[in-house]
C-alpha cells in the first residue's frame, strides 16, 4: 500500500530519478506494481557470483529477474557488521555491471575517523580500492552514495558545507582515476539522516547530486516531499 501511495504522489515527476530499495523478499511484488511507473527499484546487496554453491545468497541476475534496475552495494552497515570490504565492493560492482544493473557505490568514514581527523583519506581509500580495475565506461554506469556513518540513524546531520568538502574530495579522487570528464558527470549522493526540511539546503551545494533516504522513505508521504522539494 507504501508502495501505491508513493507512486501517487510522485507520478508525473521527469526530471529527477526516483529509486526505491526494499527488502529482497518484497522486490518482485514491488517491481510488478511499479511496471511503468517513474519509480525504479534497486535491490539492498548482491553476491559477487553469478552461480554456484554459495546457499541463502542473492545473485545479480536474480536481481535482474525480479525486475530490479539498481543495487546498493557497500552499505556502512554490511561494511560494519558483515565484513564487507573495499575489495567485496569491488567485486560486488563488476557483478552488478555485467548483469545490467546500476550499482549505488557507498563509501563514508566513522566518528572516530572524522574525529581522528581522517575523513578525507578514509574516504578515498575506500574510493581507490572499491573502483580500482574499472574501466572509464564503467564509472560511466557507476553512481556514488557518501554515507558518514556518524550520522546514520543518530539523528546527526552532516552540516551542508561539511558533506561538500567531502563530496568534492571523493570527486576529486575520481578524477585522478578516471579524468574529470568522467568524474564530474558521476552523480554523488549524500545519506544520512536526510528528511523533508534539509533536504533542499544538501541538494544546494554543487557537488551533491541527490539523496540516499534512510528512515525518511519509510513513509510515502515523507519521501515523496523529499523527492518533490
Amino acid at each position: 500500500s507504501n508502495v501505491i501511495e508513493l507512486k501517487a504522489h510522485v507520478s508525473g515527476i521527469s526530471d529527477r530519478e526516483i529509486v526505491i530499495c526494499p527488502v529482497f523478499t518484497s522486490l518482485k511484488f514491488v517491481c510488478d506494481a511499479l511496471v511503468n511507473s517513474n519509480i525504479k527499484v534497486g535491490a539492498q546487496n548482491l553476491f559477487w557470483e553469478d552461480k554456484g554453491a554459495f546457499t541463502g545468497e542473492i545473485s545479480a541476475p536474480m536481481i535482474k529477474d525480479t525486475g530490479c534496475s539498481y543495487v546498493i552495494i557497500g552499505h556502512s552497515e554490511r561494511r560494519q557488521y558483515f565484513h564487507e570490504t573495499n575489495e567485496t565492493v569491488g567485486k560486488k560492482i563488476l557483478a552488478a555491471l555485467k548483469a545490467g544493473l546500476t550499482p549505488i557505490v557507498c563509501v563514508g568514514e566513522t566518528l572516530a575517523e572524522r574525529e581522528a581527523g581522517n575523513a578525507f583519506s578514509v574516504n578515498e581509500k575506500q574510493i581507490k580500492e572499491s573502483l580500482a580495475g574499472l574501466s572509464g565506461e564503467q564509472m560511466k554506469k557507476i553512481v556514488v552514495a557518501y554515507e558518514p556513518v556518524w550520522a546514520i540513524g543518530t539523528g546527526k546531520v552532516a552540516s551542508p558545507e561539511q558533506a561538500e568538502e567531502v563530496h568534492l574530495c571523493i570527486r576529486n579522487a575520481m578524477a585522478g582515476m578516471f579524468g574529470k570528464e568522467i568524474s564530474d558527470t558521476v552523480r554523488i549522493l549524500y545519506g544520512g539522516s536526510v528528511k523533508p526540511d534539509n533536504i533542499a539546503i544538501l541538494m544546494a551545494k554543487e557537488n551533491i547530486d541527490g539523496a540516499l533516504v534512510g528512515g525518511a522513505s519509510l513513509e510515502a508521504e515523507s519521501f515523496a516531499k523529499i523527492v518533490k522539494y
